[in-house]
Protein backbone atom coordinates (compact mmCIF):
# COMPACT_ATOMS: atom_id res chain seq x y z
CA UNK A 1 0.00 0.00 0.00
CA UNK A 2 1.30 3.46 -0.95
CA UNK A 3 1.73 5.93 1.92
CA UNK A 4 -0.48 9.00 1.82
CA UNK A 5 1.42 12.19 1.12
CA UNK A 6 0.47 15.15 3.23
CA UNK A 7 0.90 18.71 2.19
CA UNK A 8 3.68 20.25 4.17
CA UNK A 9 3.42 23.86 5.14
CA UNK A 10 6.40 25.87 4.12
CA UNK A 11 7.44 28.38 6.69
CA UNK A 12 8.56 31.65 5.14
CA UNK A 13 12.33 31.95 5.15
CA UNK A 14 13.76 35.18 6.47
CA UNK A 15 15.84 36.86 3.82
CA UNK A 16 19.41 37.81 4.62
CA UNK A 17 21.06 41.09 3.70
CA UNK A 18 22.68 39.41 0.69
CA UNK A 19 19.36 37.95 -0.47
CA UNK A 20 17.71 41.38 -0.35
CA UNK A 21 20.65 42.88 -2.20
CA UNK A 22 20.45 40.19 -4.90
CA UNK A 23 16.75 40.92 -5.39
CA UNK A 24 17.41 44.66 -5.59
CA UNK A 25 20.12 44.14 -8.22
CA UNK A 26 17.94 41.72 -10.20
CA UNK A 27 15.23 44.38 -10.32
CA UNK A 28 17.76 46.98 -11.48
CA UNK A 29 19.00 44.66 -14.23
CA UNK A 30 15.43 43.95 -15.32
CA UNK A 31 15.56 40.21 -14.69
CA UNK A 32 13.50 39.99 -11.50
CA UNK A 33 10.39 38.82 -13.39
CA UNK A 34 12.41 35.95 -14.88
CA UNK A 35 13.73 35.00 -11.45
CA UNK A 36 10.21 34.98 -10.01
CA UNK A 37 8.88 32.86 -12.87
CA UNK A 38 11.76 30.40 -13.31
CA UNK A 39 13.95 30.71 -10.22
CA UNK A 40 17.57 31.69 -9.75
CA UNK A 41 18.75 28.48 -11.41
CA UNK A 42 17.37 29.58 -14.77
CA UNK A 43 19.87 32.44 -15.05
CA UNK A 44 22.97 32.15 -17.20
CA UNK A 45 26.43 32.02 -15.68
CA UNK A 46 27.14 35.46 -17.09
CA UNK A 47 24.13 37.03 -15.38
CA UNK A 48 24.87 35.22 -12.11
CA UNK A 49 28.44 36.52 -12.24
CA UNK A 50 27.23 40.04 -12.88
CA UNK A 51 24.86 39.87 -9.90
CA UNK A 52 27.57 38.38 -7.67
CA UNK A 53 30.05 41.04 -8.69
CA UNK A 54 27.61 43.83 -7.95
CA UNK A 55 26.68 42.29 -4.59
CA UNK A 56 30.37 42.07 -3.66
CA UNK A 57 31.00 45.65 -4.78
CA UNK A 58 28.08 47.05 -2.78
CA UNK A 59 28.91 45.09 0.37
CA UNK A 60 32.50 46.34 0.12
CA UNK A 61 31.25 49.93 -0.22
CA UNK A 62 28.97 49.47 2.79
CA UNK A 63 31.86 48.18 4.89
CA UNK A 64 33.97 51.23 3.93
CA UNK A 65 31.24 53.65 5.00
CA UNK A 66 30.68 51.84 8.31
CA UNK A 67 34.32 51.59 9.35
CA UNK A 68 35.98 54.63 10.98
Amino acid sequence: MTPVKRKQRKTPKLLSEKDLLKIEIAKELGIWEQVQAEGWGALTNEVCGRIGGLVHKRLKEQRKTLSP
